[in-house]
Order: C-alpha cells, then sequence, then structure tokens
C-alpha cells in the first residue's frame, strides 16, 4: 500500500496517523520552524540571580527531524513560565544552548525513553546542551538529528554560578514573521518651487512641501526599513548646494543622506536615495504617525535645491517582526 492510506480529514470512524497529523502541522506553518508569537519563549535571568533561568510563555514550530519525518512538523505550546538549572562553571568558561526539544520515542528512528504516561507525557521539554562551541546559534551545529529549535545561548564566564542577562544571547527566530509595505509618491505637484538649503542643519524642515504621510504603525512591528527618493531636484541659484536629508516616523529619524551639488555653469537636476532601518519603539506600535521627508542646508552654503513640477518623491516604509529586537 504505498500510500498513508488514510488522508486528513476522512469520516467514518477512520484512524487517521499521527504522520499526518504532522503534515498537517508543516503545512500551517509553511514548513518553517520558530516561535510563533514575538514574545514568546524568552530566555530570561532569574530576578535575583542564580543558577538557572527562567523561560516565558508561548508556543512554537519544531520540524522533526527523525528518520522518516519529512514534511512534518510539532506545534507545542508553554502555557506556563518554565525553569531550568545551569551548571556552575569550573577553571573555564563555557556556553550552552538552551533548545525546545521534542522527545517522541513512538516517532520512526528515535530513541528517547517512554514516559511514564504515556497519554500526558510529557514529550516536549526545555533542555540545555552543555559545552557548546561559542559561535553556536543553531541546534543543528552541534545535535544535527535533535528535533528542536534553539532559543539562547548563554556565555558563562569561568568560576560562575549564577546566570545573569548579560550572559545570554537570544536566538529565538519566528516560524512566520509579519512584514508590512507601505508605499508613497508625489510628482509634480510643485507650481511654485520648494527650496531646500536656507535652512541650515542641524535645523530640519519638510523637503519637498506636502511629503508627509499618515503612516499606521503594526502592533506587531519591532523595526522599519525605510527608503526616500528624491528625484529630478533641480539646482536654480548658481551656487554649490551643500546639505542632508532624511525621513522621520513619529519620533524616530533615518540615518541622513548628504548631497554635495557643485554648480558647473548650467541648470542640472539630481536624484537622491536615502534612509535605513530603525527600531519602532513599544510605545509607537499600533499607532499613527506622520511620515515626512525633510532637509536641510550646511552651513557656509548659499545654494538650494529646489522640487518644481518635474520633480518627484516616493517613500518606501517596511514594517518588520523580529523577536530579538524586542527582547528584554
Amino acid at each position: 500500500m504505498p500510500w498513508d492510506s488514510v488522508p486528513w480529514f476522512t469520516e467514518g470512524g477512520a484512524e487517521h496517523s499521527s504522520e499526518v497529523a504532522r503534515l498537517l502541522a508543516y503545512a500551517a506553518f509553511a514548513g518553517a520552524e520558530g516561535i510563533i508569537g514575538g514574545s514568546d519563549l524568552q530566555v530570561r535571568a532569574l530576578s535575583s540571580p542564580a543558577a538557572g533561568v527562567q523561560i516565558t510563555t508561548g508556543a512554537c514550530a519544531i520540524l522533526n527531524r527523525a528518520s522518516g519525518g519529512k514534511y512534518q512538523a510539532y506545534a507545542a505550546r508553554l502555557p506556563s513560565a518554565d525553569q531550568i538549572n545551569i551548571a556552575a562553571t569550573g577553571s573555564s568558561a563555557r556556553s550552552d544552548l538552551i533548545v525546545a526539544r521534542i522527545e517522541n520515542p513512538y516517532s520512526y528512528g528515535e530513541t528517547w525513553p517512554h514516559p511514564n504516561d504515556p497519554a500526558n507525557g510529557p514529550y516536549v521539554f526545555t533542555r540545555a546542551i552543555s559545552g557548546v562551541p561559542r559561535t553556536t546559534t543553531r541546534v543543528k551545529q552541534v545535535r544535527a538529528a535533535d528535533s528542536a529549535i534553539a532559543l539562547a545561548r548563554i556565555d558563562i564566564p569561568a568560576h560562575t554560578s549564577s546566570i545573569t542577562q548579560g550572559m545570554i544571547k537570544d536566538l529565538r527566530e519566528m516560524a512566520s514573521p509579519r512584514r508590512r509595505r507601505v508605499v508613497r509618491a508625489l510628482r509634480g505637484v510643485w507650481t511654485s518651487p520648494d527650496e531646500v538649503g536656507n535652512t541650515k542643519y542641524p535645523a530640519w524642515e519638510e523637503f519637498p512641501n506636502g511629503a508627509r504621510w499618515d503612516i499606521e504603525v503594526p502592533e506587531w512591528a519591532t523595526s522599519a526599513t525605510i527608503m526616500a527618493t528624491w528625484a529630478g531636484l533641480d539646482q536654480r541659484n548658481a551656487r554649490d548646494s551643500y546639505g542632508r536629508l532624511r525621513v522621520k516616523l513619529g519620533s524616530v529619524a533615518t540615518s541622513e543622506t548628504r548631497f554635495h551639488c557643485d554648480f558647473t555653469g548650467s541648470h542640472q537636476r539630481f536624484t537622491f536615495v536615502g534612509g535605513g532601518t530603525v527600531s519602532i519603539p513599544s510605545s509607537m506600535r499600533g499607532n499613527v504617525y506622520d511620515a515626512v521627508l525633510e532637509g536641510c542646508g550646511e552651513s557656509g552654503y548659499t545654494g538650494v535645491l529646489e522640487a518644481d513640477g518635474g520633480a518627484a518623491v516616493f517613500l518606501d516604509v517596511e514594517f518588520v517582526e523580529d523577536p530579538t529586537e524586542d527582547a528584554i
């Protein structure tokens, strides 16, 4: 019988295999593994540092790496915080990898011990893999056959028995991190040219006027990659134009892009691209803010650039969910 004879889901009292159920989980997670929510399963030092760490509540997807486990995944949840002990170091420093691991003795090829209570297990554990290389970031680097995901690495100095937060390196990844992209544009709307260069750094002005949009920050966003384009700016007053450009979203601003436009005896048009990645503080999430293109000139230079009917500006913002950027 070449097929697993009972596909998900068949009526009439058919008995479905665990492999088919895990196939459904694999498809639901699109073949990915990791934590489900951005704040899930954080590894933290104890409130009074001691020889252990706490793992916060959450859920995760873990691929089945047992023989015959292709296209299978486990879905696991930790409804209350867990705590595990960490052994003290002696005369040498040591690194321990903290993982969430499935220990299912019934999956083909696995050799885990059978639980005393087959109905309730447990079959999923927080484990510390002790003595890993300090460069370890994934379970497969040290135990390739384990059905497990890395949560953190603890780099413990010599002669240490208490774990502090500074020793903990967050390694969590999300199974399905969320992203949202927002694109805005203005073109040829400046019938009266708008200049940049008269306001001098460190003062900033909206440039060009009207390059301002309401942007909703997702509740899950931990960072945003922002790219702005100022296209077709005209150099008009026969002087060298030096200045800076940036984008400001609420209370955060991108790094600055500098423009140096030497006047060559005739009018020229220039295009600049600027932006960067900014962290989104928790206070901004779920709220609406103005995203504003800004500019200013450099002291000592009287040249200006202007946006007119031949200019255009573009704003491209991608919000990202990354658990390591939101960890304590």
